[in-house]
């Protein structure tokens, strides 16, 4: 028979152990750390300066619509002219802030049967710069002569622009002020 001695155990904190002491846990601290608190702060300030990014800018985005309805109904006044034979110009006719029930803009020379609209779409009517002209010339001929008008909303502008044979583009690049 082996002696006592001779059965060597290896103590271990494993549950219901019994050791000849026992171990004290440290007591819980209730609350965070100052590094958790920044951390969390640091990632609202990440979060709000991405979301305040993401929004869109309310003068851009109505110029925006505002350029693109008028690059399309130039064109469509365009054809009209060519295929009709008549001389058509688009004038601006109100300044920015007049009211909504006011002619803003018109087309002349169109048969009354098209309608053309004669307001801007949003609240706020931009401003319209036609460089060298008073009025856009849009037919009869193909070929109407480079032409640029430039809108302002707030701080905001774009400019359309064609070199007189090809479609009106809207150039977004910053416009001269």
């Amino acid at each position: 028979m082996a002696s006592p001695a001779a059965k060597a155990t290896t103590p271990t904190l494993a549950p219901g152990n019994k050791l000849g002491h026992t171990l004290t846990r440290p007591q819980a601290s209730a609350g965070f750390t100052l590094i958790e608190l920044l951390v969390v702060v640091a990632l609202i300030a990440i979060a709000t300066a991405v979301a305040s990014l993401a929004l869109p800018n309310q003068a851009a985005t109505q110029l925006e619509r505002e350029s693109a309805r008028l690059v399309a109904l130039f064109e469509g006044a365009r054809a009209e002219a060519r295929a009709s034979g008549l001389a058509v110009r688009w004038a601006p006719l109100s300044m920015p802030g007049g009211s909504a029930a006011d002619a803003q803009f018109r087309f002349e020379g169109l048969p009354e049967r098209l309608a053309m609209p004669t307001r801007w779409l949003g609240d706020m009517a931009p401003a319209v710069e036609i460089v060298g002209a008073r009025a856009v010339l849009l037919g009869p001929e193909p070929m109407i002569g480079s032409q640029r008008i430039v809108l302002r909303l707030a701080d905001q502008a774009l400019t359309l622009t064609t070199d007189g044979l090809g479609p009106f583009i809207i150039n977004r690049e910053a416009a001269q002020p």
